[in-house]
């Protein structure tokens, strides 16, 4: 997801491109209702009975209730896309098991809720409920510690907030339900700790790192601040992993393979999927992590994890797979399943969830 404000110029792209403004899903085109028609010239006035004239009126009327009709429907739609979680038609069981047959013990989520309070309004914290995970991770929570809403305090969770210095901005969150031995927040990075990117909780057997990478931006214009973040980043998780398995989650925003997005021909310079992103994500995990999902799913298509407001994205399933578990190589045995949560809606990322046995 963009964290970036950039040129403001538009194309046929643009239309399903993921970096559109956050705030897209509250603005409605209005439908231009009309009608062209060539109109015949002539040197006499036709005559107009009463009969044309009522038969023009109903004509003019139809065409008009079609119209509102036709923009009814599309606003319903993008109602649909944005909001509506049918929580009683997902199952959210699972019996999954590692490779040596023993059954999850540990459930994950990350979900990049683009605005805490916007999901509250939309009452996309009740997935919580239903998912029930042991943690719980946001990225996206754009929202100051004291502009936190009530219902942002849920009960049954030890809970870590580090907001970007900028309100309205980044921001990461981690929900626990068992207290973390440790705590630590950034990468002890001047640069990037003041936007509020990394969470890393400490529990006896792994460390859990949350994140929230920097986007490259309309243009790539911060591609280079990308470019400098990965390696420090890199580096991070190789330290911790050479003390404990690390779990990394988040919006890693990176589209890895071709097979990870929808249109991949024509985002090879959209960011995302520029190959100097591509490379980044090649180069961690040649370092001794794995991705989860191609771990258990290396030929599945079709899933994503974002899609943008415009061009009807998410009904037309034209996405992208942004939001990783990224694992170390030796919890390879200990993985059970993850799951796309691709019909939970309020925001433009969906969550995943992670099932262990640790």
């Amino acid at each position: 997801m963009s964290d970036k404000k950039g040129s403001k110029k538009s194309s046929k792209k643009a239309a399903l491109n993921r970096e559109e403004p956050k705030d897209q899903y509250d603005e409605v085109s209005e439908v231009t209702q009309g009608h062209t028609s060539k109109q015949q010239t002539s040197t006499k006035e036709p005559e107009i009975t009463e009969n044309k004239k009522v038969s023009k009126r109903k004509q003019t009327e139809d065409a008009n209730k079609a119209a509102k009709s036709s923009k009814t429907a599309k606003l319903e739609d993008i109602k649909l896309n944005k909001t509506d979680s049918s929580y009683d038609s997902l199952d959210f069981t699972s019996s999954a098991t590692a490779k040596n047959g023993k059954k999850w013990n540990l459930k994950i989520s990350t979900w990049n809720v683009s605005g805490l309070r916007a999901l509250i309004k939309k009452k996309g914290l009740e997935f919580l409920k239903h998912e029930d995970p042991d943690i719980f991770c946001m990225q996206e929570v754009k929202c100051s510690t004291k502009k936190l809403p009530p219902e942002a305090i849920v009960d049954g969770y030890h809970k870590f907030w580090l907001p970007a210095d900028k309100e309205g901005y980044s921001g990461t969150a981690l929900f626990s339900k068992q207290k973390p031995l440790n705590v630590t927040y950034g990468l002890n990075n001047k640069e990037y700790d003041t936007e509020g990117r990394v969470i890393t909780a400490e529990y006896e057997k792994y460390f859990l790192v949350t994140t929230y990478v920097p986007n490259a931006g309309r243009g790539l214009v911060t591609l280079p601040k990308r470019m400098k973040w990965d390696p420090v980043l890199r580096n991070y998780l190789k330290d911790l992993d050479t003390r404990k398995p690390v779990i990394l989650c988040g919006d890693l925003n990176v589209a890895h393979e071709e097979i990870d997005l929808a249109n991949p021909k024509t985002n090879t310079k959209s960011a995302g999927f520029t190959q100097e992103e591509r490379d980044g994500m090649t180069s961690l995990l040649k370092q001794g992590f794995v991705d989860s999902f191609r771990l258990m799913y290396p030929d599945k298509t079709g899933a994503y994890t974002f899609w943008s407001y415009m061009g009807n994205a998410r009904a037309r399933n034209t996405g992208w797979r942004l939001d990783y578990f990224i694992l170390s190589e030796r919890l390879k045995e200990n993985l059970c399943d993850i799951i796309i949560r691709s019909d939970v809606y309020g925001s433009d990322h969906c969550p995943v969830t992670l099932l262990l046995n640790v």
